[in-house]
This record gives structure tokens, sequence and C-alpha cells, in this order.
């Protein structure tokens, strides 16, 4: 029982919450960043190969993607609280053990752990606001998350830099303390509020077929571009993907108890917003990934000032987020997200212009056009698909909209890194992806960034898709106007 048991339906109840919620984004997002800046540190440090420093960021995204949904039915069923408190415990110990490694494949393991945990808090946090707050406030409440993990992306690079200048193990235990504060913090305010789903069992089929399905295709898309298309390991990745993702969706459509629930997509609505937002992971998460190398390599920054030098993409998602929310509660979600997405393409086509000597100024707009771009998208889309669910199934749906996210941008890392890898020499590839790119002409960095170039405007074109998707939805203000019954009821 809360410390709050006493005022169980008070108005306050919404912001004890969200508190919650938002210290869990704030920890997602500052590791994220933090591991990112340090990711040529750990190369160094570790003797880490290649195909290794990048697996250390896809495993745990292939991980928290995977259970995302696993997480969410298990909270439908046992409570959203109980999941939500264990996914800190877990963040927090691997986040521990992570600092004690002392290779690549130790890394790579506690990753592992941490995505189980990371899953937890995925599933939960959109389901936990949703059920706190009335429709009305939803796009202000979800854009305040945003705005939160704007904030922690604008942190987690700066302070990774500064960790790393101490060691690379601080990246990781600096997230204990954090996680264990989210733990208590959670075990004291949140409270059950959500029905309990009737349906019982758990899809161990739909979770097999889609985690080896994803993981081939991400570890053939990743080793693609350095060992080569023929290479056994990429075939036999691609073959399993064509193979169990499609068989994937035909487990879940005859499934008793599916990990996805395919019933979520006949509201139009849900289905638009859903494509779009796994667009968006796949259009702007290898950004970040992207450009720290660009910054510590062809541009040879310390690690402090990449982390700075990414901040205006994190800075303009901060200070548009909380105001497209508010907006998308007014006036509906449509216009707002497709308008993100348009804006966000428009970033990545300019950035094609960027060199190995390019002054900072562009980068720094065109990574705020993009930061903007999704902030205008990421709360009005959330509060879209969350508005629609029923109570009881809202665990599920958080854990789909999640799902879908994370799966466009595990593959975004991986295909970008097919695409930046292709053709760049072995030795030049290593000084650039450790950071150390003294002696290298510019004539020797003109094949990565032509190849930089080429995957920008790829994600281009799929932000540009995204914004189209956006636009085949309904107006979502209609659907704001007809409140359910299960909300006049409560």
């Amino acid at each position: 029982m809360s410390f709050l048991s006493t005022r169980r339906h008070s108005p306050h109840y919404k912001w004890w919450v969200l508190s919650c919620t938002s210290l869990g984004m704030l920890l997602a997002t500052i590791n994220s960043g933090t591991l990112i800046i340090a990711l040529p540190d750990l190369e160094r440090s570790l003797h880490t190969t290649l195909l290794q420093l990048v697996w250390v960021i896809l495993v745990y995204m292939i991980v928290s993607t995977v259970l995302v949904l696993t997480a969410g039915r298990l909270s439908d069923l046992f409570g959203r609280k109980t999941a939500y408190v264990l996914g800190f415990l877990l963040f927090s110990a691997a986040s521990l053990g992570a600092g004690f490694a002392a290779t690549g494949t130790e890394l790579i393991l506690w990753r592992v752990v941490q995505g189980v945990g990371g899953a937890f808090l995925f599933a939960n946090a959109a389901a936990l606001v949703t059920d706190a707050f009335p429709r009305r406030e939803l796009g202000l409440a979800m854009g305040t998350n945003t705005m939160v993990a704007a904030v922690g992306l604008v942190i987690g690079p700066v302070l990774g830099g500064a960790l790393v200048a101490i060691a690379w193990p601080w990246v990781f235990w600096f997230n204990v303390p954090f996680g264990l504060v989210g733990c208590i913090w959670g075990a004291l305010v949140l409270e059950e509020r959500s029905g309990r789903s009737e349906e019982r069992g758990l899809d161990l089929l739909g979770v097999a077929t889609f985690v080896v399905g994803l993981t081939g295709l991400v570890l053939a898309l990743s080793k693609g571009g350095l060992s080569g298309w023929s290479n056994w390991l990429v075939i036999a990745g691609l073959t399993a993907a064509v193979i169990l993702l499609p068989l994937f969706v035909v487990v879940e459509r005859r499934g008793r108890a599916p990990m996805l629930d395919l019933e979520l997509f006949r509201d139009r609505l849900f289905t638009a917003a859903s494509a779009a937002a796994f667009l968006n992971g796949l259009s702007r998460f290898a950004l970040m990934f992207l450009f720290v190398f660009y910054f510590q390599g062809p541009q040879g920054q310390s690690p402090i000032m990449a982390g700075l030098e990414l901040a205006p993409l994190a800075v303009g998602m901060l200070l548009a987020s909380p105001i497209a929310g508010a907006i998308a509660d007014r006036h509906g979600s449509r216009s707002l997200a497709a308008a993100g997405m348009l804006l966000s393409a428009v970033g990545l086509a300019g950035m094609t212009m960027l060199q190995s000597n390019t002054p900072y100024v562009w980068s720094a707009v065109w990574l705020a056009l993009v930061g903007i771009g999704s902030g205008m998208f990421n709360s009005p889309n959330t509060a879209a698909m969350m508005g629609v669910v029923p109570v009881h199934r809202r665990g599920v749906a958080a854990g789909v909209r999640v799902m879908l996210q994370n799966t466009g941008a595990v593959i975004s890392i991986a295909f970008v890194m097919a695409i930046v890898t292709a053709a760049v020499p072995k030795d030049v590839l290593f000084k650039i992806f450790s950071g150390v790119t003294s002696g290298l002409s510019p004539q020797q960095l003109q094949p990565f960034i032509s190849n930089m170039h080429l995957a920008l405007w790829v994600l281009a074109a799929i932000s540009l898709l995204g914004a189209g998707i956006s636009m085949l939805r309904p107006a979502h203000v209609r659907e704001l106007d007809r409140e359910p019954a299960f909300e006049r009821a409560a």
C-alpha cells in the first residue's frame, strides 16, 4: 500500500505518477547519451572489435524491444506498479555489473540484463501516465515525459564525456543511485489503478520467433558492411529474418494470448500512429550514434566537446515537446505529427551538406531542426495511440508502441552502420570509431563522409514517408470529444 493510499482519488496523484515515470525516462535517456559518447573510449579500453562495439548498443535495444510486449502483458496480468519497480531494480543491478566488465563480451551480457529492466520501464511508463491523467490532459503529460527525456539527452552526452575522463565504468555506475531512488519512489507513490486482464498465459513461441528473426536481421545488417554480404553469418541472419518475422505475425494471429495484440490495429488511428512511430524510430535514432563518430572522428573533438555539440538535437526536442503536447490536446495530433516528421526530413537533408571541415554552426542548425521536429511528433503521436485504448489493455498498447519505435531504432543503427562502413578501408574505420583520426587526410576521410551523406538521404526519405503516414489517421481532436464509457464511470 502506498503512502498516498488515504488519498486514492486525490487529483494530485497524477503528478506523483508523472514524477516517477519522468525519473524513469531521465534514467533511460541519460544512460543512452553517456554510453554513446563513451563508445570510442570503450573500444580503446576493452579492445573490442567494431562489431562488438556496435552490439553494446544494439543488444540492449533488441532485448528491451522484444521483451517490452511480454513486460506489458505481465503488467496487465499482475500489476503495473510491481513491474515498474522491478524494472528499476534490474536496471540498477545490471549497471553495477556492467562497470566491472573486463571484455566486450562480458559488457554485452550485462547489457542484456539491463535490457530486461528497460523493457519493464518502457512498457509501463506510458500506461501508468494514461491511467492517471484524464484524456484532455494526456498530450501535456506525454509532452512532459518527452521533455524530461530531452533533458536526459542534453545531459547524457556531456555527462558521458566527463565520466569517461574519470574512467569508463562510471558511465554505468552513475545509473545505480538513480535506479535505486526510482525503485523506492515507485514503491511509495504508485498505486494499482488499472483493471486486470482476464486472459492468462504468455506467448513464448511469439517471443522466440520475434527475437531470433529481429536478431538475425540486425546482425546481418550490422555485419554486412564490414564483412561483405556473401558472409555466411550475414546470409544466415537474413534467412532467419525472412522466414521468422512473417511467421511471427502468423503466430500472433492464431495464438490464444499473443504478445502482439493484433486486435488493437482495428482502430485506424492506432494503426497509423503505430506505423508513424516505427518510421520515426527508423529515421531518427541512428543520428546521435552517427554524429558521435562524426564529431570525435573527422572533426577531432574530445568526448566532452562532442557531447556539447550534440546538445541542439535534445534542446530542440526539449522546447518543442510540451508545447506540441498542449496544442495536440486542443487541436488534435494529425497535422502536428506530420509537420514534425516533415521538419525532421528537412534537417536530415540539410546534414548532407556537412563535410569533415564544415563549421560547427551548420551541424547545430540541422540538429536543432531534427530535434524540434521530433518533439512536435513524439508527444502528440503517443497521446493519440494511448488515448484510444481501453484501460485494461494499455499495458499491451504501451508495449506495442515501444516495440515498434524501438524496432525501427534498432534497424536504424544497423542499416546506417552497413552504409557508413561499406567500401571504407578498415584502418580508417577503426581510427574514426576509436576517435583517433590524427594523420588522416581529407581524402582518406571522404569515403566515410560520402557514406554518411547517403545514410542521411535514406533517413530523410523515411521521415518524409512517416509524414505521409501521419496524415492518413483520422483527426484526433474528434476522438477527444468522445469520452469513452470507462472514463465517464471513473
